[in-house]
């Protein structure tokens, strides 16, 4: 079942990101070749008869692509210049590059507010619902009804803000700056206890917990899948923020291996937990995307952002050995991703 499950998770999240730039590729008249999920050797393959589209199935269900006309430099098929990648405008093209991430956002959203509709949803924000007597933020003077607005001197919108900042301190004192509800705000410092598992994994407990009352109904549901949405958007920017500066290393990250084990774990747990995974893992791809990083979505868009401001495109030899490099570069760090969480197995 997690093997299943695993495929499920990725190939529809991959199926939703390939479709957005399929389908503004078919809006805006672009010639496209092939609408593949998967990599490797295929397994399926369908084109209409008369057709210009393939559409293929792939042994490995990771990834996926959808190749256009005139994406490549060295693309000299006989199809007319007008429906060619290149010969459309910027913004088109920009609208193209963006769709990917932006389909992996609204799946995300509409995941999180299916899930709110059948199971219930609770409160996404930071405020104290409960403070246990035998932790650090009792004794520190932490209420119940404090709305926590800063942790080490970031601000926070979120309960999983306050989670993943309490995390990165790694067990040091933690300032909280909170408001209580008269509306003072206040300063504490809390020292979190330190608990480690029979595997060796720490994990930094303060004592105060989240408001847990399950809220049923179309508008709480709307709200919590608008403000997860926006509450998993910004974790996603802390954590590669964190990554770029050292906070986090590139040892923490997960490739595939790792994300089958969490899958595992989760798939345990219930449908619930499987879809809020979806969804987290559809905003982790559509952010991800968008780095502007070579071979990336995110890269593409910056050429177009310089192209734009060049007022002449740069040359696409020098554009496709850039993102021929970025590709080689992201296979090596998949690579040691992938060892490390084999590793982590054992």
């Amino acid at each position: 079942m997690a093997i299943l499950w695993f495929i499920l998770i990725l190939g529809g999240i991959v199926l939703v990101h390939e479709f957005g730039h399929f389908i503004f590729s078919k809006l805006f008249g672009v010639y496209v070749y092939e609408f593949s999920i998967g990599m490797g050797p295929k397994i399926f393959h369908y084109k209409k008869k008369g057709g210009e589209t393939e559409y293929c199935i792939r042994a490995i269900p990771i990834g996926g692509f959808v190749s256009l006309a005139g994406e490549d430099a060295d693309d000299n098929a006989k199809i007319d210049k007008k429906r060619m990648l290149y010969s459309k405008p910027v913004w088109q093209r920009f609208i193209i590059m963006v769709a990917g991430a932006t389909f992996n956002f609204v799946f995300a959203f509409v995941l999180l507010f299916i899930s709110a509709l059948i199971y219930g949803s609770i409160s996404t924000k930071p405020i104290v619902a409960n403070v246990n007597p035998s932790y650090p933020a009792y004794e520190a003077g932490i209420k119940e009804g404090d709305t926590i607005l800063s942790v080490n001197g970031n601000k926070v919108s979120s309960w999983s803000e306050v989670q993943l900042y309490i995390g990165l301190a790694e067990g040091k004192d933690i300032n909280f700056i909170l408001k209580d509800k008269s509306g003072n705000k206040k300063e504490i410092i809390v020292k979190p206890n330190v608990v480690e598992d029979d595997e060796g994994n720490k994990s930094y407990v303060v004592g105060i917990g989240l408001d847990s009352t399950i809220r049923h109904g179309f508008v709480s549901s709307i709200t919590y899948a608008c403000e997860t949405t926006a509450s998993l958007y910004r974790l996603m920017l802390i954590t590669l923020k964190q990554l770029f500066t050292g906070g986090v290393s590139a040892s923490d990250l997960s490739g595939p291996v790792g994300i089958y084990s969490i899958v595992d774990s989760q798939s345990k747990k219930g449908l619930q937990s499987i879809i809020y995974l979806t969804a987290y893992l559809s905003m982790n791809v559509g952010v991800i995307n968008l780095i502007p990083f070579p071979a990336f979505d995110g890269g593409r868009v910056l050429f177009l952002i310089i192209e734009k401001i060049r007022r002449k495109p740069i040359n696409a030899k020098t554009e496709a050995m850039i993102n021929s490099i970025g590709f080689m570069l992201l296979m090596l760090l998949m690579v040691y991703v992938t060892f490390n969480d084999i590793l982590r197995l054992f």
